[in-house]
C-alpha cells in the first residue's frame, strides 16, 4: 500500500488550503482513513478521521474550519482547510488502518504517507 499526500503550501491566515492524499494498492473493503497533523517537538496529533461509510470525526480545534471527504472512484482522501489560522502550521500526514472501524490515535495506523507542509502566516 502507498500513500502520497500532496497540495501543502504556505497561506495567510483566514485563507484556505486543500490537501489530497493518493492510496493505491489498498483493497480492505471496510476502512479508516484519516489525517494527522505535527510539529517538531511534539507529537502526532489527529485532525480528522473518515470511514468506508462516509462517517467522519474532527479533533474539536479544527471542527466547524476544515472538511475531510473522499472520491472512492478514484481512491482520494481530501482534506479541505478553511479560516487558517498560524497554530495550524504543521506537517500534515494521510494514514490508513489495516481494515475496520476507525479508532483514534496514530498508534491504529499502518499505511502512512510521507507528509505535505502547511504553513499559515500571521
Amino acid at each position: 500500500v502507498q500513500v502520497v499526500e500532496s497540495g501543502g503550501g504556505q497561506v495567510q491566515a483566514g485563507g484556505s488550503l486543500r490537501l489530497s492524499c493518493a492510496a493505491s494498492g489498498y483493497t480492505a473493503s471496510t476502512y479508516c482513513m484519516a489525517w494527522f497533523r505535527q510539529v517538531p517537538g511534539k507529537e502526532r496529533e489527529e485532525v480528522a478521521y473518515i470511514d468506508w461509510r462516509g462517517i467522519t470525526s474532527y479533533a474539536g480545534s479544527v471542527k466547524g474550519r476544515f472538511t475531510i471527504s473522499q472520491d472512492n472512484a478514484k481512491n482520494l482522501l481530501y482534506l479541505q482547510m478553511n479560516s487558517l489560522k498560524p497554530e495550524d502550521t504543521a506537517m500534515y500526514y494521510c494514514a490508513a488502518n489495516s481494515g475496520g472501524y476507525c479508532y483514534r490515535g496514530p498508534a491504529n495506523f499502518v499505511f502512512w504517507g510521507q507528509g505535505s507542509q502547511v504553513t499559515v502566516s500571521s
